[in-house]
């Protein structure tokens, strides 16, 4: 696993290096939040990221954030200070982990598994979210190509389906695609849409 360590202080960066190494990690890049460091940050691609912010400005919080937001991975942040604006910030950005004044060694195995494993849920909620309302859109779709058929030549409801199905299937696409292009041709010639 990469782990990217991004800290301006080289003491708090050994100190989440070691206990990397301690808990069996060696593939660990340390970088200073500097230059066109995200864009290095995402040709590294690491597994997971790990910021150390210590006492954050609101800039320097705002600049790590949007690495948050940039990156699709577990990201864990350490700060020494915090306040509830700060962390309603870091978690509306995806930061899996945001531990406050916590930068111990024997600490960062513990927090990297939480930070993976809450990233790992989220993706998981946001897939199936993202699945929901594809399915509604698509049965939006549907329906909207129902109507149309039922209106312009009579058809009950499921007659209506039925006929949008097996055209799917006389053409090797699927329902929601038939049921765009009859939306699409009904627009065209001036009926309903």
């Amino acid at each position: 696993m990469r782990i990217a360590i991004i800290d301006e202080s080289g003491l708090r960066a050994t100190i989440l290096e070691e206990g990397l190494r301690e808990a069996g990690f060696d593939d660990i890049i340390v970088m200073p939040p500097t230059g066109a460091f995200v864009a290095r940050l995402e040709r590294m691609a690491p597994d997971v990221v790990l910021m150390n912010l210590g006492n954050p400005s609101r800039d320097s919080l705002e600049e790590m954030l949007a690495v948050s937001r940039a990156l699709a991975r577990p990201i864990a942040m350490f700060v020494d200070q915090s306040d509830d604006d700060m962390i309603g910030a870091a978690i509306d950005a995806g930061v899996s982990a945001y531990v406050v004044d916590g930068l111990r060694k024997d600490r960062v195995k513990p927090i990297l598994d939480l930070a993976i494993r809450r990233f790992h849920a989220f993706s998981k909620l946001q897939t199936e979210l993202d699945a929901a309302r594809s399915e509604l859109a698509s049965r939006k779709t549907i329906d909207r190509a129902k109507a149309i058929l039922m209106e312009s030549r009579g058809l009950s409801e499921p007659e209506a389906y039925s006929l949008l199905r097996t055209t799917a299937m006389n053409q090797g696409r699927r329902v929601v695609d038939v049921a765009e292009a009859l939306i699409t041709a009904a627009g065209l010639l001036g009926g309903r849409s």
